[in-house]
């Protein structure tokens, strides 16, 4: 059955990867267009509309192609149909700064301009931010709480992981584990959940690693349903979620609460009084200064970590298929042979990306299971 789905989700990425092949372009709004086809008649004619059609069609903007499919957005952009964007417009949810109270529309409303005061900038520190006009004219930010694409992604993914951890709890609510051996789904929530419990926070945290375990295996979920997600390349996936700075930051504040609130006495002496010569701790708190620095260093690795692996990836895959619109000027032959390389690359990096999303998954649980571990240090009289 995983062989099966493993082929199936392989055909679909080959599918979308090759389907990309039909545009060379992409606008502001990050969808491809396709390029102009020369008119059929006279070498003159066809050498004239060709040069024409060469000197009209537009440059693949690689920053606005990258950075417009791993930001956020105010809609979710579907496909392109003959030019045309097909997208899902979510709810804009604004209080005004300058008096105009509390305001709740559909992105949709800001496709053609201004609306009720607010537009989306285009240029400038809020490029692609909804703003709004001060009172000298210039673009401020409202308070902005709207249903952006990666909170709406992320909302999904929240509920998926309910969906398959509810389920699993309902399975073991309706028999005997000690008779009955769970199977599918069930199975590999069972493995999972033991292979994180007994290979991580056991070994890591300690003897009071039960205390512990409902966050790091929350975190370790969450993090790995997000990966997959975003490696989904169709509505709901592809929403860029832990290569979020906002997103990892979140996560690491959370294991930098649990380390320093349930950190015990000895954790807090070898911080402030650590075991070394009395020189290094005064009159000059050398030692001290170092392990608070350390306290925040620590989740800084784990936000960082998280954010630059996984947003690497995106731009990996993304760098592979444009390739194709790199090389569509070189002739059918050149471009016809780098897309087969293409696709066959960028399907090799998507299976890749599996294992990327499960190894990134791990190293934040077990990193941040250490960092509890080391927060509860025991002496030799404990």
């Amino acid at each position: 059955m995983v062989r099966k789905r493993l082929i199936f989700f392989i055909l679909a990425c080959v599918i979308a990867l090759a389907g990309c092949g039909t545009s060379v372009g992409e606008d502001s709004s990050g969808s491809l267009r396709s390029a102009p086809y020369p008119g059929k008649g006279s070498p003159e004619e066809s050498s004239t509309t060709a040069a024409s059609s060469q000197a009209q069609e537009p440059e693949l903007d690689m920053d606005e192609y990258l950075y417009g499919h791993v930001m956020d957005a105010y809609d979710w952009h579907i496909t392109t149909i003959n030019g045309h964007h097909v997208s899902i417009p979510l709810p804009v949810i604004v209080i005004s700064k300058t008096g105009g109270g509390a305001h709740i529309f559909s992105s949709k409303r800001l496709e053609e301009g201004e609306y009720q005061g607010f537009s989306i900038a285009r240029s400038g520190k809020f490029e692609n931010k909804i703003v709004e006009k001060g009172p000298d004219g210039a673009e401020i930010r409202p308070w902005d709480f709207s249903i952006t694409k990666n909170v709406l992604g992320l909302i999904i993914n929240s509920a998926l992981l309910l969906f398959i951890v509810l389920g699993t709890a309902r399975w073991y609510r309706k028999h005997d584990a000690r008779e009955e051996a769970p199977a599918g789904g069930t199975g590999i929530m069972e493995m999972m959940v033991t292979m994180v419990e007994d290979d991580i926070i056991k070994d890591c945290v300690g003897e009071d690693y039960r205390k512990y375990s409902p966050y790091l295996l929350t975190a370790f979920f969450f993090i790995f349903i997000n990966n997959l997600m975003g490696i989904v390349p169709f509505f709901p996936g592809g929403a860029n979620i832990t290569g979020n700075i906002a997103v990892t930051l979140v996560l690491a504040l959370f294991t930098f609460f649990t380390v320093n609130i349930f950190g015990n006495k000895h954790y807090w002496k070898e911080i402030l009084w650590p075991d070394v010569p009395t020189w290094l701790k005064v009159p000059l708190p050398l030692m001290p200064a170092i392990e608070i620095i350390g306290m925040f260093t620590k989740p800084f690795s784990l936000m960082v970590r998280l954010f630059a692996n996984i947003l690497a990836g995106h731009f990996m895959i993304l760098g592979v298929i444009a390739v194709i619109f790199l090389t569509a000027k070189m002739g059918a032959a050149v471009n016809g042979g780098l897309t087969v390389v293409a696709v066959v690359l960028g399907v090799f990096m998507d299976c890749l990306e599996l294992l990327v999303a499960f190894i990134q998954a791990y190293v934040f649980t077990m990193l941040s299971a250490v960092f509890i571990g080391l927060s509860r240090p025991k002496t030799e009289t404990d």
